[in-house]
């Protein structure tokens, strides 16, 4: 049976992404930080990607926001933030994090594959997507709709899931699998080739690869970094030309044809 964008919905209810990263009371501002300095401790690249200082003064819309990880950062930096989420779960912790710092931002809830059916249409600076369009039934028609918020100056910045990486080759061995839970009713996975197909619309700045987790999953699960053997003994120049390699994130930079 083929999911749906309800199954989808269902599954980051059940569990929003991030939400067992931190050990402190849900929805505190010490749970929040916590959350936020294990994800940049795991996937440090998100900080050069994202360089949210650039966009201070700028308008921003983020697909798939979360519980407001990159989204207060945008915020905090001085951007005009919108963030867009499909989970209720997710955008009510994301609204609260964003109340507790005192910090502004725009939020809706709906599927991006029909954003200009609940989001007003008007230009943004950025439009930033990380780890979240490859969950969608349809990521051709979020891109297409993207489109609409954008002109030739805009910047899109997304994330997807890379088909040539480690992590993929060891889920087809039935050795991992896409998300820290079970049963992701969508993941795709995409070649640099299949990106270009994909942002058919879109004039493709850079590709680039990155981000291999080395951890153990269940001292990780305590809050403890012991990497995989194989990984621990690895110079860290083998490992980081393995990330750009072999990673699991594709960081694509495009702006409009």
């Amino acid at each position: 049976m083929i999911a749906t964008i309800e199954d989808v919905k269902n599954y980051w209810n059940n569990r929003p992404c991030n939400i067992r990263h931190s050990s402190k009371e849900l929805g505190t501002i010490d749970y929040f930080d916590e959350v936020s300095a294990k994800k940049f401790f795991v996937e440090p690249h998100i900080l050069d990607f994202t360089k949210f200082a650039d966009w201070k003064g700028k308008k921003v819309l983020e697909i798939g926001c979360g519980l407001g990880t990159i989204g207060i950062n945008f915020a905090s930096n001085g951007a005009d933030y919108t963030g867009i989420e499909l989970s209720d779960e997710s955008l009510k912790l994301a609204k609260q994090r964003f109340d507790l710092n005192g910090i502004n931002g725009n939020f809706f809830s709906g599927n991006a594959e029909q954003l200009s059916s609940f989001v007003p249409v008007k230009t943004y600076d950025l439009i930033y997507s990380f780890g979240v369009i490859h969950h969608s039934p349809h990521p051709e028609k979020i891109l297409f709709e993207l489109e609409r918020y954008m002109n030739e100056d805009s910047t899109l910045k997304i994330m997807l899931y890379a088909k040539d990486s480690w992590k993929n080759y060891m889920i087809d061995a039935g050795l991992d699998r896409p998300e820290a839970q079970y049963g992701c009713p969508i993941a795709n996975t995409y070649t640099k080739n299949e990106v270009v197909d994909l942002l058919e619309g879109y004039d493709i700045i850079s590709i680039e690869q990155d981000h291999i987790f080395p951890y153990q999953i269940e001292p990780y699960k305590e809050g403890e970094y012991v990497k995989q053997p194989w990984f621990d003994s690895m110079p860290p120049e083998m490992f980081r030309t393995l990330e750009k390699n072999l990673g699991w994130h594709l960081l694509i930079t495009a702006k409009l044809k």
